[in-house]
């Protein structure tokens, strides 16, 4: 049976790049499942989270009860952290985006620039009250991986455990971060296969290294095509005229949303 999830971020109102990535997870999957992302409780609202719920019911939507919230899950990023930390594969990193910026880094899409490792070996006692960033050591984890492969729609792909460098895995302020939440989330709920946007693909192979690391099951991966605006950039939740709630509101019906999107 093929459990699929759509998981967004009560960060601001659906637009039509989520209603495409909520319809096809439902129509790939037997089983979808429901995950509210709000682990960054700085800016994740509950009126947000609300209209996540109004409008996938509005596009005709079900899902699995009950939502598994990341807020609820703190327990288990430790765990994860811990064991991450036994092996000796993470560290702190007390760098800003200005640091790494500065560092000249080459600029990896959404990413930003990658790493340059620079607090790889710098122990902690050196700012022991600065904030922080845990990140995984990628070489030595994919060291001890050895080789490692994922399936996209249907295909064995090589996975390069260095391409996004060494990613932020927790924050002092926040238990985990977006790569190491995912995969300990899927593999909560089961999930088969992850059907997300294309723009995800390379987050797909660090997410791949964690899940062996973890001894996580791996799912089978289809990232899909990038609903685009007029001038070909990814829809913004700050762009209103493209949210479903305001589409709801000028008269568009569900069909028309449907029809838009996949006619």
């Amino acid at each position: 049976m093929i459990v699929t999830r759509f998981a967004p971020s009560p960060t601001g109102l659906l637009h039509l790049g989520h209603a495409y990535a909520a319809l096809t997870a439902r129509g790939a999957g037997e089983r979808f499942l429901l995950r509210i992302e709000d682990i960054d409780r700085g800016r994740c609202r509950a009126e947000f989270e609300d209209a996540i719920f109004e409008d996938l019911a509005w596009l005709g939507l079900d899902w699995e009860k009950p939502v598994l919230r990341q807020s609820a899950r703190g327990e288990a990023y430790a765990m994860a952290l811990a064991r991450l930390r036994e092996r000796g594969l993470i560290y702190p990193c007390f760098c800003t985006r200005k640091d790494i910026a500065a560092a000249g880094g080459a600029p990896h899409g959404d990413e930003g620039p990658l790493y340059p490792g620079t607090c790889r070996v710098l122990p902690q006692a050196a700012h022991p009250n600065a904030s922080y960033a845990l990140r995984l050591d990628a070489a030595k984890a994919a060291a001890l991986t050895g080789p490692l492969t994922f399936e996209e729609h249907g295909k064995i792909v090589a996975v390069d455990a260095l391409l996004l460098g060494d990613v932020v895995l927790a924050r002092k302020e926040m238990p985990a971060a977006y790569h190491l939440a995912v995969v300990v989330d899927d593999a909560f709920q089961g999930v088969t296969l992850v059907t997300r946007g294309e723009d995800l693909l390379s987050s797909t192979h660090v997410q791949r290294l964690l899940q062996a690391l973890l001894d996580l099951p791996a799912p089978a991966y289809a990232h899909h095509k990038l609903i685009l605006d007029a001038s070909g950039r990814k829809f913004s939740k700050r762009d209103a005229s493209v949210t479903l709630r305001e589409m709801r509101a000028n008269g568009v019906s569900p069909e028309d949303i449907r029809a838009l999107l996949f006619e």
